[in-house]
């Protein structure tokens, strides 16, 4: 769904949920903004128990003239078209408006599937970002509105902690492109925190729970503001004995998670995945992270199963149910696996200088996350079968593949990634989509590995990386090159069948 489907209703309303937050007021006044442009009669409305009473939303409210009202229920019925952002009609944190016809955009899990007229996606940090997409892509010009931009950069801010725990490079570019006003966001940001909310982070952090055999520490808190959370997780990390630490409450509609790492056998955005696999939606950095669990998932799932006895379930099984390979250290058991040769595969590739000149200074951003580097004329940039991209040296790429005459497919590769990579120019802000200058090539000589199938999650510290480990979960493959027995890594599944055949 766009938002020019939505152009032929009027009247138009739009609902965010109960007790708004900043990521709710931001997606709606975006909304708002782009159908009163369209001529539409438009309003901006919640409901519920209690109106807007924090320091830092009525401050939103007031210095970015946001035309939200609230309406006491019971509503009366709407006319035209009810659009509810940032929740979904007919869900348990929205007071239910009958109205004519209904649309749902919101980036929460999935709670309500009879709507037509939707746009969910849970991946993203804020629905200010896919509210941020969907004016992008009818060819709204945001940057024309500063009030707009304000509130949507800090929709963002305040849903992801500050930004500690964004994790889609979606989030990531609507965060870099907005023009904010700069003074307004600290306002916001130092009015945040009030005596109560404050009482309640000293209260969380003298009921922790910690468990002396993986140094976690486990803290469920009052319900609070997400940013408290990630203060208490904050703190708490900074304890000697603590090397990870999961903080969170319960919202009307599930559970906020804030979570950190201070090793690298943990990567905090991979453990927040694991936490919320299943029953929500959860990611970040390496070591800052946040996730969210639906309650209703929750009860599907885990129906007799307090939070505390969840997390800590889930804690225990997150260490015990995985291995931990340094490639440095490891001996191969070959009697255990397979021997597989290449399937020559395509691959995208680009020559990091016909991007930008050499001694550039880049960050290029992928659905992985952000690299930084600086472009060399040794460097070449690949772009793997599901979109995946990685460099290599220039000598490895002449020994180890040839150029071939056909276009890369861009568009192919993007439906695999879900994401257009980018390189930003570090010194002057310029961006360039990496695959606009991709060519494809294979590989020259069959590569011979042995693998095997893996039964139980794995973390891989390669060669090339002993400070950041490859991910292998049951069904994926365990693989070793034939002619180094040291280069260990994880290929997934689908990719392996594709890549590999048994010699």
């Amino acid at each position: 769904m766009q938002l020019k489907d939505l152009e032929i209703y009027n009247p138009i309303t739009i609902q965010c949920h109960d007790n708004p937050d900043g990521d709710a007021l931001a997606s709606g006044y975006g909304l708002y903004c782009y159908f009163r442009d369209q001529g539409k009669d438009t309003r901006f409305v919640y409901s519920g128990r209690n109106q807007i009473q924090k320091t830092n939303l009525t401050l939103m409210v007031e210095k970015l003239n946001i035309p939200i009202e609230y309406v006491k229920p019971p509503v009366d019925f709407q006319k035209g078209l009810l659009i509810t952002v940032d929740c979904q009609y007919g869900a348990g944190n929205v007071t239910g408006i009958p109205a004519e016809h209904i649309a749902i955009i919101d980036h929460h899990q999935i709670e309500i599937e009879d709507i037509a007229l939707s746009r969910i996606d849970p991946s993203l940090g804020s629905c200010a970002t896919l509210v941020w997409k969907m004016l992008r892509e009818e060819g709204y010009r945001i940057g024309d509105n500063v009030q707009l931009g304000t509130a949507l950069y800090y929709g963002l801010y305040s849903d992801t902690n500050q930004f500690a725990e964004i994790y889609n490079p979606h989030d990531m570019d609507m965060r870099d492109s907005l023009v904010y006003q700069k003074s307004l966001i600290t306002i916001f940001r130092n009015s945040n925190l009030s005596l109560k909310e404050l009482e309640i982070a000293g209260i969380a952090m003298i009921r922790y729970i910690f468990n002396d055999d993986y140094n976690y520490a486990i803290i469920h808190s009052q319900p609070c503001d997400p940013n408290i959370l990630g203060l208490i997780s904050d703190l708490l990390i900074q304890v000697d004995e603590v090397r990870t630490c999961v903080v969170y409450n319960e919202v009307q509609e599930g559970y906020k998670l804030s979570i950190r790492s201070c090793v690298k056998e943990v990567q905090a955005s991979e453990l927040a995945n694991f936490l919320c696999a299943e029953v929500g939606s959860g990611g970040g950095h390496l070591e800052k992270a946040g996730g969210f669990i639906s309650k209703g998932l929750y009860e599907e799932y885990y129906p007799t199963l307090h939070s505390e006895a969840y997390f800590s379930q889930k804690m225990n099984e997150y260490f015990d149910l995985c291995d931990i390979i340094y490639a440095r250290e490891y001996e191969t058991n070959l009697e255990e696996m397979q021997l597989y040769r290449s399937s020559h595969l395509p691959v995208g590739y680009v020559h990091s200088t016909d991007i930008l000149p050499a001694g550039t200074p880049v960050t290029i951003r992928t659905l992985e996350g952000d690299t930084e580097l600086t472009v060399d004329p040794d460097m070449y940039i690949m772009v793997g079968v599901k979109g995946e991209v990685y460099t290599i040296s220039r000598e490895k790429f002449e020994n180890s593949y040839r150029v071939l005459p056909q276009k890369f497919c861009a568009e192919e590769c993007i439906l695999r990634a879900k994401y257009r990579p980018t390189v930003k120019n570090k010194l002057n802000g310029e961006i360039k989509l990496l695959l606009e200058h991709a060519g494809v090539c294979e590989a020259i000589d069959e590569e011979f590995v042995y693998a095997r199938r893996l039964d139980r999650r794995v973390k891989v510290f390669t060669l090339r990386d002993e400070e950041k480990y490859m991910l292998g979960r049951p069904g994926d493959y365990l693989i070793v090159r034939g002619d180094d027995r040291k280069d260990v890594s994880v290929v997934e599944a689908d990719v392996f069948a594709k890549m590999f055949q048994p010699a």
